[in-house]
């Protein structure tokens, strides 16, 4: 029997500590912490790496959701990507040999949305205005766009994630 509650995240109220307007960030990011943790209970192993029809796998998708938000979220820190965020994009759809566990990789994502809401806790209203720049093109972004780009871009995948689990489940 799942413990997870009947209601979505958003629907619970505002979440102590955290700025208001930042509320729909903090819920996406906790309500993708649940749907990971119910799928990695339900996805079997053989399953996590499966490309069905050539599209992307369930380890890859979960595993872009803590590396996107990684790097966007350093992005709104004002910092530039590290060396090691740039290689972990580069090893995010590759299984590995032996093949990662999907609760491995579940692991690591966990850290990134426990990061996250560390640094959402930190963030003022005041800076969310704040300009930033995207990528090694610099396109022109602020603090906030950044920060709602990544919840919708979590979920985004996270949403892909179970539906490549159903997929792969039914074949």
């Amino acid at each position: 029997m799942s413990s997870v509650p009947q209601t979505e995240v958003w629907q619970r109220g505002p979440v102590p500590g955290f700025e208001p307007l930042l509320m729909p960030v903090v819920h996406a990011l906790l309500q993708a912490r649940e749907d990971l943790e119910r799928l990695a209970s339900e996805v079997p192993a053989e399953h996590v790496w499966v490309r069905p029809g050539g599209a992307a796998s369930i380890g890859f998708h979960v595993r872009h959701t803590g590396g996107a938000l990684d790097r966007l979220f350093t992005y709104a820190r004002g910092e530039t990507l590290s060396d090691a965020q740039k290689a972990a994009l580069r090893e995010e759809g590759g299984a590995g040999d032996p093949p990662v566990s999907l609760v491995t990789v579940l692991r690591s994502v966990n850290a990134s949305i426990d990061r996250a809401l560390q640094q959402l806790a930190s963030t003022s209203k005041d800076s969310l205005l704040d300009e930033r720049k995207l990528g090694r093109a610099g396109l022109p972004t602020n603090v906030l766009g950044l920060l709602f780009h990544a919840a919708e871009h979590c979920t985004r995948h996270v949403g892909q994630a179970i539906t490549t689990a159903r997929i792969v489940k039914s074949m």
